[in-house]
């Protein structure tokens, strides 16, 4: 049979099992609060039966249970939860990038306030009505009103194209930072994979080491869509050990198109942005010899918001929601320079000459510089009022060719593959705007329900309970006195066999 020194050290092994307990706890509780901290767990399992089976003659009355050792500690973390926030935390971050950049467009674009392109139209339809008017006709104060109010249209057309250019720029430096923060991530993510890999093969569960590679694949995905596989380490690491993970990014229809992070090699590949040389738009995404087209990005992220607000080439066309904006802004000042100077030309200036054009094209050769930035009242209208062609029979005070230009805002025309008048065309581009971003802001809205649902569900399961560690605690706390009082029953054995046994007769 055992020996008596057996209870002893059984006692022993339940204050070193319950101590640890209490140690899980402790740290559990002090990361409470802490950002990506999985709770932590210690497993128990009894230890070898005495005697083992090997020597078991059968004349003993059978095995007896020899204590409690520590197994492992481990976090509390459902995979499958992970899988889900990260999915709708990739979407929350492509539906709240395009509704930024749309933001600052409707900063730009709003066409409510007194200043807006539509006003400085109005303005100049009124002051050619004036001008139209007999008494006018001939008076520089009228003509000088028309001039003014033709440069306040150039001047608005050229503000909206530099304030839309300028926040395009800023997507661009914001898309190259982007592509930036995914590659140190990666790295980061390499550097805590080589780490694990060397802490596993001895036997141990790095935590910590796992919650931070968690942290950075949940911030990784909010830029890119990627999918997660892992690696075992070999050696001697635990069947539930993690392992090095494996990242893909994800391409057209859901499936991979490369590897990014290889797990096993510590192979790692870069995102680099490409640029055509002529436009300046996103040509295509590399990740070492991945290369994605722009336009084939079918998956969400941050990446694809900015590539899609800042603009790219597709079959040779310039597509985006910047782009296209400044494009119609462009077609705009097109179709009313080229409608205005036809119709200013039908007439006669105040010295009886034939109109020439109202509108000029200022020469620029400078990248990306559409029409809108470059349209400008032409140098013969400056030079004189005299020369702005409102009469149609040479007559004085005949303002008839003024009407015919004042009557251009309800003619009809040809723009943007529909009929419609010039402010028409430009009221649906800005109604399509606003569109747009209540669309987006409503999708925002929904992946940030998503979200917050989905990182419930899963800090109900890997985030600390005070309610609950304080039970484990008190559980532990009475579990540790217990195998301290039977540490002091075995001593007050042990001192009565030692020191009061075969002491009779002395």
């Amino acid at each position: 049979m055992g020996s008596t020194f057996m209870g002893l050290e059984t006692a022993k092994r339940g204050i070193t099992a319950q101590r640890a307990g209490l140690y899980v706890t402790s740290n559990n509780v002090s990361n409470a609060n802490t950002d990506g901290y999985s709770r932590q767990r210690v497993t128990f399992k009894a230890e070898n039966p005495y005697p083992v089976i090997s020597v078991y003659d059968g004349k003993t009355y059978g095995q007896m249970g020899t204590g409690v050792q520590v197994g492992t500690v481990e976090r509390i973390r459902d995979s499958f939860l992970d899988l889900q926030f990260r999915d709708h935390n990739n979407n929350l971050s492509y539906y709240s990038a395009k509704s930024d950049a749309l933001s600052q467009m409707e900063g730009v674009m709003n066409d409510l306030t007194d200043e807006g392109l539509n006003r400085a139209f109005d303005n100049l339809w009124k002051s050619l009505q004036v001008l139209s008017e007999t008494k006018n006709a001939d008076t520089a104060s009228a003509r000088t009103v028309v001039k003014t109010s033709a440069q306040a249209l150039v001047d608005q057309f050229r503000l909206l194209n530099s304030s839309l250019t300028t926040i395009q720029k800023n997507l661009k430096t914001e898309l190259d930072s982007t592509a930036k923060n995914v590659n140190t991530i990666l790295s980061q993510i390499d550097e805590v994979n080589k780490q694990i890999a060397a802490v596993e093969p001895n036997g141990y569960l790095p935590n910590d080491l796992y919650d931070t590679r968690d942290a950075l694949v949940d911030q990784l995905s909010s830029f890119v869509d990627i999918k997660v596989s892992y690696n075992p380490s070999g050696g001697n690491a635990l069947k539930i050990a993690e392992g090095t993970v494996n990242i893909d990014i994800i391409g057209a229809n859901g499936q991979s198109a490369g590897t990014i992070l290889n797990g096993i090699t510590n192979e790692k590949s870069e995102l680099q942005i490409s640029y055509d040389n002529t436009t300046g738009l996103v040509n295509s995404l590399q990740f070492g010899t991945t290369t994605i087209a722009a336009d084939q990005l079918q998956v969400n992220g941050k990446v694809k918001a900015l590539v899609e607000a800042y603009g790219y080439m597709s079959n040779g066309t310039e597509k985006g929601m910047y782009p296209e904006m400044l494009a119609e802004l462009d077609e705009v000042a097109q179709v009313f320079m080229d409608t205005f100077n036809d119709v200013h030309k039908q007439g006669y200036t105040l010295n009886g000459t034939s109109g020439q054009d109202f509108f000029d094209i200022e020469n620029n050769n400078e990248l990306n510089k559409g029409l809108a930035a470059r349209i400008k009242v032409s140098d013969v209208i400056l030079a004189s009022t005299d020369n702005i062609a409102a009469s149609l029979n040479q007559t004085q005070g005949d303002g008839s060719n003024a009407t015919k230009l004042a009557n251009i805002q309800d003619l009809k025309l040809p723009i943007g593959g529909n009929t419609t008048t010039i402010q028409d065309y430009y009221q649906n581009v800005i109604a399509e705007m606003g569109i747009q971003g209540k669309k987006n802001m409503t999708l925002e809205s929904s992946s940030a329900a998503l979200v917050n649902s989905a990182n419930e569900r899963r800090m109900s399961t890997s985030a600390v309970s005070i309610d609950e560690e304080m039970t484990n605690m008190i559980q532990f706390q009475h579990a540790y006195n217990a195998a301290a009082r039977v540490v002091t029953l075995q001593d007050e054995i042990l001192d009565k066999v030692i020191n009061g046994m075969g002491v009779v007769g002395r």
